[in-house]
Protein backbone atom coordinates (compact mmCIF):
# COMPACT_ATOMS: atom_id res chain seq x y z
CA UNK A 1 0.00 0.00 0.00
CA UNK A 2 2.78 2.41 0.95
CA UNK A 3 5.02 3.89 3.36
CA UNK A 4 3.84 5.71 6.97
CA UNK A 5 4.68 9.14 6.29
CA UNK A 6 3.05 10.58 9.92
CA UNK A 7 0.96 10.69 12.98
CA UNK A 8 -1.58 12.80 13.35
CA UNK A 9 -1.94 14.72 16.83
CA UNK A 10 -5.16 12.61 17.17
CA UNK A 11 -3.08 9.73 16.94
CA UNK A 12 -4.21 8.69 13.20
CA UNK A 13 -2.05 7.11 10.71
CA UNK A 14 -1.12 9.01 7.65
CA UNK A 15 -0.41 7.23 4.06
CA UNK A 16 0.41 8.25 0.66
CA UNK A 17 -0.77 6.37 -2.10
CA UNK A 18 -0.97 6.07 -6.04
CA UNK A 19 -4.47 4.34 -6.03
CA UNK A 20 -6.78 4.53 -2.73
CA UNK A 21 -8.29 1.55 -1.41
CA UNK A 22 -12.00 1.44 0.36
CA UNK A 23 -12.63 2.75 3.49
CA UNK A 24 -13.04 -0.48 5.78
CA UNK A 25 -10.64 -2.10 4.50
CA UNK A 26 -8.30 -3.80 6.69
CA UNK A 27 -4.51 -2.48 7.21
CA UNK A 28 -1.46 -4.80 7.95
CA UNK A 29 2.25 -4.51 8.32
CA UNK A 30 5.27 -6.70 7.07
CA UNK A 31 4.17 -9.76 9.64
CA UNK A 32 1.01 -9.33 8.84
CA UNK A 33 -0.28 -8.07 11.82
CA UNK A 34 -3.35 -5.54 11.82
CA UNK A 35 -2.28 -2.33 12.89
CA UNK A 36 -5.71 -0.87 11.56
CA UNK A 37 -8.39 0.31 9.09
CA UNK A 38 -8.76 2.83 6.18
CA UNK A 39 -10.86 6.00 7.90
CA UNK A 40 -11.01 8.27 5.51
CA UNK A 41 -8.83 8.92 2.12
CA UNK A 42 -8.12 12.86 1.79
CA UNK A 43 -5.99 15.31 -0.42
CA UNK A 44 -5.69 15.71 -4.29
CA UNK A 45 -6.89 12.83 -6.76
CA UNK A 46 -3.33 12.79 -8.19
CA UNK A 47 -1.92 12.31 -4.47
CA UNK A 48 -4.31 11.11 -1.93
CA UNK A 49 -3.47 9.95 1.21
CA UNK A 50 -5.13 7.47 3.14
CA UNK A 51 -6.26 8.17 7.60
CA UNK A 52 -6.01 4.81 9.14
CA UNK A 53 -7.63 4.43 12.23
CA UNK A 54 -4.61 2.38 14.48
CA UNK A 55 -5.63 -0.92 16.67
CA UNK A 56 -2.20 -0.53 18.04
CA UNK A 57 -1.17 1.23 20.91
CA UNK A 58 2.08 3.12 19.83
CA UNK A 59 1.52 3.82 16.09
CA UNK A 60 4.35 6.36 15.91
CA UNK A 61 6.55 3.44 15.82
CA UNK A 62 5.15 2.98 12.11
CA UNK A 63 6.42 6.12 10.54
CA UNK A 64 8.76 5.12 7.84
CA UNK A 65 7.27 1.72 8.04
CA UNK A 66 5.54 0.13 4.90
CA UNK A 67 1.95 -1.56 5.67
CA UNK A 68 0.16 -3.46 3.30
CA UNK A 69 -3.72 -3.90 2.71
CA UNK A 70 -6.11 -6.87 3.21
CA UNK A 71 -8.75 -7.85 0.17
CA UNK A 72 -11.59 -9.57 0.94
CA UNK A 73 -12.71 -12.22 -1.60
CA UNK A 74 -16.59 -12.02 -0.96
CA UNK A 75 -18.01 -14.30 -2.78
CA UNK A 76 -20.97 -13.13 -5.33
CA UNK A 77 -23.86 -14.31 -5.85
CA UNK A 78 -25.10 -15.85 -9.23
CA UNK A 79 -27.64 -14.20 -11.53
CA UNK A 80 -30.01 -16.73 -10.86
CA UNK A 81 -29.83 -16.82 -7.00
CA UNK A 82 -30.34 -12.96 -6.57
CA UNK A 83 -33.22 -12.50 -4.62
Amino acid sequence: MGKVISVSPSQNIIIEIKKPNKIGTIVVDENLKMVGKIFDIIGPTVSPYIIIKPTIKKPEKLVGEKVYSIISKKKRRKNNEQR
